[in-house]
């Protein structure tokens, strides 16, 4: 079968070329992959987590061809998203049962596959702050696929959303996903309860001593490829019992998949997919999301 797979000397780290097929273990369906995204975590660290020849690849939507061994999971012909570590850059993917949902009809394989690792990170990060109504939760780096997610899900659950982007243009649309406030920086802004952070490096340490006392800020992504300091003892002194947390979505992601693609079938979420081509594109996407240039998420359709 096709694949990009993962090429050193290629200029963006990746090519077409072909692989060997996959074998589902007794939990696992077959998947023909229609449409996948690219996160930047992935492909900013490809070469960081992958061997030459390896197929990356978390998110895929597409058509179940074989059910798990086991009866769990839908039968063939059902729509799904996917999740897994790997494999989602193929034409076909291996993925176990609990990793996937299947999609409502009202959902595209594209909006779908821009779905797993962004919406439900934010998802999680959104019900790890607790309860958030009338509070006010900063969100960096809000231009993002978790980012965009995040500003919508967190005003669904009644925060005061304040969308930190990196750039004037970046912050379009950001409004009418919710938030209530969009902010370049974070130049004297006012506490906040909770900071779901996608950006790391200076940023984040400057959105710590933000936090109201108790706060939280939680650690999501590092868009900066820089590491963080924080000044724990200014932090005690400013905000007493506020904590920062390297935040990871974690597995299982199949019944919150499910939530969200009904979210999406009901006009009540928006994939915010910037970015849509063809898998032979792919060294276009992946410039165009290191550069900062894409509003949410970049998916690629594959084809049969």
């Amino acid at each position: 079968m096709r694949a990009l797979l993962h090429d050193p000397a290629a200029p963006r780290g990746v090519r077409l070329g072909d692989t060997n097929e996959p074998t589902p273990g007794p939990r696992q369906a077959l998947i023909q992959v229609t449409a996948t995204s690219l996160n930047f975590g992935e492909v900013a660290f490809l070469a960081d987590h992958r061997k030459p020849g390896e197929v990356a690849g978390w998110d895929a939507a597409g058509v179940v061809l074989a059910g798990a061994e086991d009866g769990s999971g839908p039968p063939p012909g059902a729509r799904v998203v996917t999740f897994g570590w790997g494999g989602g850059w193929a034409q076909r993917r291996a993925v176990d049962t609990g990793e996937l949902a299947v999609l409502p009809d009202g959902v595209d394989d594209v909006s779908a596959a821009a779905l797993p690792v962004a919406g439900v990170t934010a998802l999680r990060a959104v019900r790890r702050l607790g309860a958030v109504v009338g509070r006010r939760v900063l969100i960096t780096g809000a231009s993002g696929g978790v980012g965009r997610y995040a500003v919508q899900l967190a005003a669904r659950a009644g925060a005061h959303v304040v969308a930190s982007v990196g750039r004037p243009e970046r912050g379009e649309g950001l409004a009418e996903l919710g938030a209530a406030e969009v902010t370049v920086g974070l130049d004297q802004a006012p506490p906040f309860y909770g900071v779901i952070d996608n950006v790391g490096g200076a940023l984040l340490s400057e959105a710590y001593e933000l936090l109201e006392p108790g706060g939280l800020a939680l650690s999501v992504g590092m868009a900066s490829l820089a590491p963080t300091t924080i000044n724990f003892e200014r932090a005690r002194l400013s905000n007493p019992g506020s904590r920062v947390e390297a935040f990871v979505a974690g597995s299982s992601l199949g019944a919150d998949l499910a939530y969200l693609a009904d979210l999406l079938s009901a006009g009540e979420l928006d994939a915010q997919v910037g970015w849509r081509g063809g898998w032979e594109r792919a060294d276009e996407a992946i410039e165009a999301l290191r550069g900062r240039r894409v509003l949410g998420k970049a998916v690629l359709e594959v084809p049969g």
